[in-house]
């Protein structure tokens, strides 16, 4: 009995262990920057006045409004990353490898919706975001 005990026990700590490595990366990076904005109407149509498909790019065109036209509405706040047009450019990775919810992907693709986006990675480079919508 106690051999089958022993066993199991050794197994869930193996299984820990195996698990570990995995979960490290992401323990160990930082939020390197955040930001709320709102959602308008602007931010949802491409430069060339062509509606856009999917969150991320709704998102990607608030931050190319906000940092590169100048354009923003109440509630649009500065953010320390995506001002850089290659940081732009990897929104659909970073909100591939974060998090958004199905109702909060909807909220965003109607506009008028504010959002809180925290960007994670190491130093610099951001790997992926949360993006959560407040109303």
């Amino acid at each position: 009995m106690f051999k089958h005990l022993r066993s199991a026990v050794l197994g869930s700590v193996l299984a820990g262990l195996v698990a570990a490595p995995a979960a490290t990366p992401v323990a160990a990076q930082e939020i390197v920057g955040a930001y709320v904005a709102y959602i308008g109407t602007d931010d949802l149509f491409n430069s060339r006045g062509q509606r856009l498909s999917a969150p991320w790019q709704v998102l990607r065109q608030d931050r190319a409004n906000f940092h590169k036209f100048g354009i923003s509405q109440p509630g649009d706040e500065w953010d320390p990353f995506f001002g850089d047009f290659n940081n732009r450019a990897t929104m659909e990775r970073m909100v591939m490898n974060g998090s958004i919810e199905p109702a909060a992907a909807r909220k965003i693709m109607a506009g008028g919706a504010t959002v809180f986006v925290r960007i994670f990675g190491y130093g610099k480079r951001g790997d992926y975001v949360r993006v959560t919508v407040t109303r």
